[in-house]
């Protein structure tokens, strides 16, 4: 039977969650390193750099080689962090990282990207090195180029100099050691002496390896995904499992002090971030799927992490796996499993309609094939782009049309439907033609990265770094919000005003304008009687298909704006929380300043026919188009997903969601009155996950409008009469 949430969250080792009738698979000792760091034990020592770089004042420093050396005296000088019982060593305990700035530079660093970790792993090193000189002994580099090639030398350095930092304090401990941590020292000494210099040689070698490579850029203020990690460990988890060098417990151990050492940031004080919580860093996984040549990825590392994800629930890596038509039904019900726990920490990617609407644009297929995301959802080609994107809000351009902004004016007189929707997609095309315009000097400047960049093609070919077009990919996507509040408006209006002929165009003009006052009856008729988009209604659903199809048809008609690509989207991010200052009351019998529509998934409490009409509402949408992505975010309650029937109807839930065409689902399963408790009662709850878009945090330190947002949303269940 599914568990009540409340006894869920409370668990058995304070921060570890524990829900009856899951496989205890973990030893003690790594579930009690769990509830240490989930505690926030570390992440409350965490303090600011003691050291900084000296002022640069008489002759500034090239600003890529001023980074490096910030990285090197990183190296030099951050503090090591050995944690009892952990097996993976490597840490960042510096609050700068966790505050996304590099330490002892003090300026801001780099997110939205997933870096090319595997290709770091297989190679180890040295490759990075080899190249980096050939490119310098060629000719054609201006002395800017030049530097940028040292700066990121220095930057390899600096990983060798933590890298024997680390040894050295592993070796000391071996000596001074009274027996008790003596071997653990030694495993995790023989596991990083080779890499990540070297390529991995054993699966242990290969983790530890993965973990420094990433680490060490969170530990200079890089937050990068990790990407395809059953892809880039499965190999070798596979050879030593038939060596009989491991078994699958020694391998889970491993991946859960992965999983656990990610979580190292819990309870610092990362100031502005904690409004949207304390697990926004970027760090997403994926699994499944298939490899560049078109085999099939999954194997034993892809469910060893989704048992420490269902032993632990540990939230800091969310997990989007890739399924298909191909995925074997064990996956399919795994992933549902660990759904139904809660948390919002897996979602699914439909892998080949992402890899059409790729190649669609332009990506060659094997590029598109390795897809990952931007360590948020957004979707990229890893180790390749330099990626950004532009969010605004397209109900403005509603707004404009019916004129509500200013009330000395007269709206446009729209004698039919077709004269008031051109209006607006006038408005809707001015709004993408000014993302373009400022998005034309993209990627010529920003941020030093030379430790970025070392693992993102072409930045050593082209000698340049990632925020300069050294990347293979620029890209800057345009990304719509309020889409579903924009297309419930104008079907609002075509009903109301062009079809029924309830109200002219200035009347309604007046009453929105007025927030509805003295027309509550009105606003209450209007908001029984009209069906929205997410109801599995043709009429309504096709009315966002036609903003969508609009909206699609401006951004591809330039795909790119001098020479960065503009692939588009359509994301929130809880921007709806920022959107609502703008927002007027809206004719479907919205209020003014309300928080409405998350990405592209129906306006809160429009979506009246259960879970199954608003999948197929959303599927309705072409996405091949849509290269960039948006999800649908969906929202259970417990009870609609116990025991054996429950667990089914979310498995065929998620199948005929791909089937049918859908692009990327999250879905969080939470009651809203734990949620509420939680709000009143935050000690009780310290480790209470929630989706939030493409990250999930822990509840408590959510901003109370944040965790309004996520109460707000529609809660589903499985109905007979519906599903």
């Amino acid at each position: 039977m599914q568990p009540d949430n409340t006894q869920a969250i409370l668990g058995e080792n304070f921060g570890v969650t524990t829900f009856p009738g899951t496989a205890r698979r973990l030893s003690d000792e790594t579930r009690a390193f769990a509830a240490r760091v989930l505690a926030g034990e570390y992440g409350r020592e965490m303090h600011n750099a003691t050291f900084a770089l000296p002022e640069d004042n008489d002759e500034p420093a090239d600003p890529e080689l001023r980074a490096a050396e910030a990285v090197m005296l990183a190296a030099r000088q951050a503090p090591l962090r050995i944690m009892p019982g952990e097996r993976l060593v490597g840490a960042a305990p510096l609050l700068e990282a966790a505050q996304h700035r590099k330490p002892a530079a003090d300026v801001a660093s780099t997110s939205h990207t997933t870096i090319g970790l595997g290709e770091a792993l297989l190679s180890g090193l040295h490759p990075y090195r080899e190249r980096i000189a050939e490119r310098a002994s060629r000719t054609d580099l201006s002395p800017s180029q030049t530097t940028f090639l040292q700066a990121m030398s220095l930057c390899l350095d600096a990983m060798a100099v933590w890298h024997g930092r680390l040894m050295t304090e592993l070796n000391r401990r071996i000596t001074d050691d009274d027996g008790r941590e003596l071997r653990m020292y030694r495993e995790i000494r023989d596991g990083l002496a080779n890499v990540p210099d070297n390529p991995p040689r054993t699966f242990r070698e290969a983790i530890q390896s993965l973990w420094f490579l990433w680490e060490f850029q969170r530990l200079c203020g890089n937050w990068s995904g990790l990407g395809r990690i059953d892809n880039m460990l499965g190999p070798f988890l596979r050879r030593d499992l038939v060596r009989g060098e491991i078994d699958l417990d020694e391998a889970r151990e491993l991946i859960a002090h992965f999983w656990i050492k990610g979580a190292e940031w819990t309870g610092a004080r990362i100031g502005s971030v904690g409004s949207s919580g304390d697990a926004q860093f970027y760090q997403n996984v994926i699994l499944g799927g298939i490899d560049q040549e078109g085999i099939q990825v999954e194997n034993e590392v892809t469910y060893l992490a989704l048992d420490v994800v269902e032993e632990l629930h540990i939230s800091d890596f969310p997990i989007a796996v890739r399924v298909s038509q191909r995925t074997p039904e064990k996956l399919w019900r795994r992933i549902a499993e660990i759904q139904r726990l809660g948390g919002g920490i897996v979602s699914i990617y439909n892998e080949d309609l992402v890899i059409e609407s790729m190649t669609g644009f332009g990506y060659p297929l094997a590029e598109a094939r390795a897809f990952t995301n931007d360590g948020c959802w957004e979707i990229i080609v890893p180790g390749k782009t330099a990626f950004g994107y532009r969010p605004y809000d397209l109900l403005p351009a509603f707004q404009d049309a019916m004129g509500l902004g200013d009330k000395s004016t007269e709206p446009p007189a729209c004698n039919t439907f077709e004269e008031f929707y051109t209006c607006f997609h006038t408005n809707m095309a001015r709004q993408l033609q000014a993302i373009r315009d400022t998005s034309r000097d993209s990627f010529t400047s920003g941020q030093p990265s030379p430790l970025l960049s070392l693992f993102v093609e072409d930045c050593i070919e082209r000698a340049s770094p990632y925020h300069s077009r050294g990347a293979r990919y620029s890209v800057r996507s345009p990304h719509a919000g309020g889409m579903p509040d924009t297309a419930n408006s104008l079907f609002a209006v075509k009903k109301l005003v062009y079809d029924d002929e309830r109200l002219s165009l200035p009347e309604l003009r007046a009453i929105l304008q007025a927030n509805w006052e003295g027309h509550e009856e009105l606003r209450q008729e209007v908001r029984r009687s009209l069906v929205l988009y997410g109801n599995d209604d043709a009429e309504a659903d096709a009315m966002l298909a036609r903003v969508y199809n609009d909206y699609v048809a401006l951004c591809r008609a330039a795909p790119e704006s001098n020479g960065v690509l503009m692939p588009p989207g359509i994301s929130t991010f809880g921007r709806e929380i920022a959107f609502r200052d703008g927002r007027m009351a809206q004719p479907f019998g919205t209020f003014a300043g309300e928080i409405l529509a998350s990405n592209l998934s129906p306006t809160p409490g429009t979506d009246r026919c259960g879970p199954t009409a608003v999948v197929r509402s959303f599927c309705k949408i072409d996405f091949e188009r849509l290269t960039c992505g948006t999800p649908l975010d969906l929202k259970f309650h417990p009870s609609s997903l116990e025991g054996r029937a429950g667990l089914n109807a979310l498995v065929g839930l998620l199948q005929t969601f791909v089937a049918e065409g859908g692009l990327y689902l999250q879905v969080d399963v939470v009651d809203a009155d734990v949620l509420r408790d939680a709000q009143k009662h935050p000690d009780r709850y310290p480790n209470l996950a929630v989706r939030v878009s493409g990250w999930s945090a822990r509840f408590t330190t959510l901003g109370q409008t944040w965790q309004d947002m996520i109460i707000q949303r529609t809660e589903q269940t499985f109905s007979p009469n519906r599903d």
